[in-house]
């Protein structure tokens, strides 16, 4: 075993664990053991068991992306001040400088990558499981994987498509082209607009003047090209734990934004327009009558009927039939 394959056991192991827990249960609801459909539902519960043990690191980004943004005026000025310094001192300087700014505010330039860096060894021991499944089943697996539920996995089809089929490897069956080309759009596709949250509604106006916002900016449209060019190698069962955790990524992040925005940006607005609006509701003038029922309030009614002039003589005469 080399130490690759050592450091994945038991990462392994727990993969083995939840999807084989999830494989008896569809199975135990009269869903077919061997039918790819059981084994990509199996998948999709074993994303919501991960994603969801990652919720605390998925807020520490959200938080962290936040704060590296807020602190891009404040990186800006130590790079103009030792702008156009080459020397060792200056660089020693500058790169000190910004380092205790990073400690005085908490936050750290890679704490933004916590879940993906979390989520990889996830993710190349599940293609190493069904790599397993499909070339050697008579090993089994690590853990619960028996010899009968790898060689189930590792021959499940979805649809006539093996599950083990990549793009550029489809075992003859086209329609596993199909099905990893609209995988990749979707990881694709979710991908941007899961940054695209951030970059667009999630920022305040002078962070999107900084250095740092046009450098993410760009990143925005180059890392989702990442999965069009590694996903044809990528098996369609490891493709749909990617696409079920992008998707779970867009919902939590579209409910952090909503609900904790950055100040001073496009979505902190909205939850204060939101809020306000919400309070003015409540503050609606209504009146609680005897019987606990609430009822608008009658505004009292004004007179708008025009009084017309009166003339001296006639005032005069009214005047004195009066007294």
């Amino acid at each position: 075993m080399d130490i690759f394959s050592l450091v994945l056991w038991p990462f392994k192991w727990v993969i083995e664990a939840i999807l084989v827990g999830f494989h008896a249960f569809w199975s135990s609801i009269g869903f077919n053991p061997d039918d790819g459909l059981t084994w990509v539902l199996s998948i999709l519960g074993l994303v919501l068991v991960v994603r969801a043990a990652l919720i605390p690191l998925f807020v520490k980004q959200i938080k962290s992306q936040r704060k590296m943004l807020e602190l891009a005026p404040h990186l800006k000025k130590i790079q103009e001040k030792y702008k156009g310094k080459r020397d060792q001192f200056s660089r020693e300087a500058m790169s000190r400088e910004t380092m205790e700014l990073y400690k005085k505010t908490g936050t750290s330039p890679f704490a933004s990558c916590l879940p993906l860096v979390a989520q990889m060894p996830i993710f190349f021991s599940l293609f190493q499981v069904l790599e397993t499944a499909q070339r050697n089943p008579e090993r089994g697996g690590v853990g619960l994987l028996s010899v009968d539920l790898a060689n189930s996995f590792g021959q499940a089809n979805l649809f006539t498509a093996p599950l083990h089929a990549t793009i550029v490897n489809n075992e003859g069956v086209p329609l596993a082209t199909v099905i990893g080309i609209v995988m990749v759009a979707l990881m694709t596709v979710t991908q941007f607009f899961t940054q695209l949250q951030i970059m667009s509604k999630n920022v305040s106006k002078e962070t999107m003047e900084s250095p740092m916002y046009r450098q993410q900016k760009i990143l925005l449209y180059i890392l989702p090209l990442v999965f069009i060019f590694s996903g044809i190698a990528f098996p369609l069962g490891v493709m749909f734990y990617w696409v079920f955790s992008n998707l779970w990524t867009m919902g939590q992040q579209f409910i952090v934004i909503r609900n904790s925005p950055t100040p001073g940006s496009e979505a902190a607005k909205a939850r204060e327009a939101r809020l306000a609006k919400k309070a003015e509701r409540k503050r609606a003038p209504l009146a609680v009558e005897d019987g606990g029922t609430a009822a608008p309030v009658v505004q009292p009614r004004v007179n708008t009927q025009r009084s017309q002039p009166v003339g001296r003589a006639r005032s005069k005469r009214t005047g004195e039939r009066r007294a």
